[in-house]
């Protein structure tokens, strides 16, 4: 969850970007889990929250324009609902209107080890258009806290949607960078 809240926080930082949240049942129990900020405080990052049942939200349509999705932290259950095209959930049904809109789609998925089903449905993800982007930080810029490497991930996400806001020095750079 540390992922997600880091992304969070540099997306609401970003001018002119509108950021829309799904959390899952299982999101919420792995933030009570991982993070000391509550739900309500890591809704107020975003700037439209959406029930993970509501299937008629605008974000479940193809006509709603995005930039695209991220899905951070993507557990293995997702995964393979995205693999497979199903679309049980709001977060799913999103994640599939983003591929069949060929908009970005960035599923970071933390789980270690990979069992063989995830890799497949990691390599059927990405066959139908979808970003795998493990969460596992570099350690080329040398990090010195946790926040370095949350920011090395964030860093890879913003790089993909082509967002502009520099969250960690790329390869060569020697730049402090902090986020309040």
């Amino acid at each position: 969850m540390p992922y997600a809240l880091d992304l969070l926080r540099t997306l609401r930082r970003v001018p002119g970007l509108e950021v829309h949240l799904v959390m899952t049942q299982g999101a919420k129990r792995v933030l009570a889990e991982e993070a000391e900020e509550g739900l309500q405080v890591v809704e107020t990052l975003a700037h439209k929250v959406h029930r993970s049942s509501d299937l008629g939200a605008p974000i479940a349509s193809g006509s709603f324009r995005t930039m695209g999705m991220v899905v951070v932290p993507c557990s293995a259950t997702t995964l393979a609902k995205v693999a497979h095209g199903l679309a049980d959930n709001l977060l799913t049904r999103a994640a599939y209107v983003t591929l069949k809109e060929r908009r970005p789609l960035v599923l970071v998925p933390r789980e270690a080890p990979l069992p063989l089903p995830s890799l497949e449905a990691m390599l059927k993800a990405a066959q139908a258009g979808a970003t795998i982007l493990p969460a596992a930080p570099g350690f080329y810029h040398k990090p010195r806290t946790i926040d370095d490497l949350l920011a090395f991930v964030t860093q890879r996400i913003l790089d993909l949607f082509g967002l502009e806001y520099e969250r960690a020095p790329r390869w060569g750079e020697r730049v402090e960078l902090e986020l309040d």
